[in-house]
């Protein structure tokens, strides 16, 4: 009963206070929304409902091309590392180990929200603690492509964690184009909507990259809650969630990520997860 009425309260609150948009005038806001239950499945039953064919072949990638997402202008672009551009575009191919670190005054909210809404839509189950993911988190890779075309739509990534079986993150990887600047594109589907977060790339000088939702104002990179509304319109809320995905060679040459999430100028989480070929 609680769950319900804090995903009520949620609801309502994008349903009265988020902006009535069109998807013909947005189109980068249009992808899937889920019902109640989210979990492991929710790609083949969209799928289904979208016509489109589905491909989990053993090193599937998130991005076909992962140049195409780094914009031309960007000055550190021929130093992206080639194992980063890899494991993006062969990204089933690998294992994760991740370890997770919330940080007050957040942590509480994070414990009542992950408790209440996130298990029982499994989805965004994000480790409360370290050792949730003790034993590491599954990497599924589903492409989804439009009968008779060779490219995909989109890249389903599904994490679960080893140790529980709870669906981590189930999110849809495009890339999408905003004002010019090429991006990444994550939906995760929620109950009569989804999350959507846009990523500007952004190459350092040794050749790492960051993923960066660091945006100011509606239709920047940032974080973005959406609900259904009526047909060809959905009701939208930019939130101020800011996040910078590092992902990085250490100094023996293991790729890693620094996946850090801010709320309200308030550090919120800290993942940081090692990523080694199968």
């Amino acid at each position: 009963m609680p769950g319900a009425l804090l995903k009520g309260l949620i609801n309502t609150w994008i349903a009265t206070t988020g902006r009535k948009r069109s998807l013909e005038a947005d189109p980068w806001l249009e992808g899937p929304t889920g019902d109640e239950q989210i979990g492991s499945s929710f790609y083949q039953t969209y799928a289904r409902a979208e016509g489109l064919q589905t491909f989990a072949e053993p090193d599937a990638g998130l991005l076909a091309d992962f140049r195409k997402v780094i914009a031309v202008n960007d000055p550190h672009r021929d130093k992206l590392k080639s194992s980063i551009i890899h494991f993006y575009e062969h990204t089933a191919a690998y294992k994760l180990e991740v370890w997770s670190q919330w940080f007050r005054p957040m942590r509480f909210f994070a414990r009542t929200l992950v408790g209440l809404v996130s298990t029982k839509m499994d989805q965004l189950n994000i480790p409360l603690n370290p050792l949730e993911t003790s034993r590491g988190m599954s990497n599924e890779v589903i492409r989804l492509v439009p009968p008779g075309a060779t490219e995909q739509q989109a890249a389903c990534w599904l994490r679960k964690s080893i140790q529980n079986g709870k669906v981590v993150y189930a999110g849809f990887y495009s890339p999408a184009e905003r004002n010019g600047l090429p991006m990444v594109r994550v939906v995760f589907p929620l109950p009569a909507g989804n999350a959507t977060v846009l990523l500007r790339t952004e190459v350092q000088p040794d050749g790492s990259v960051k993923l960066l939702s660091d945006g100011k104002r509606y239709g920047d990179a940032g974080y973005y809650r959406l609900r259904r509304s009526d047909t060809g319109y959905v009701r939208v809320k930019y939130i101020p969630i800011k996040e910078s995905i590092h992902v990085f060679e250490d100094a023996e040459g293991v790729l890693r990520t620094d996946h850090l999430f801010w709320f309200m100028g308030f550090k919120l989480l800290h993942l940081h997860y090692k990523i080694l070929p199968r």
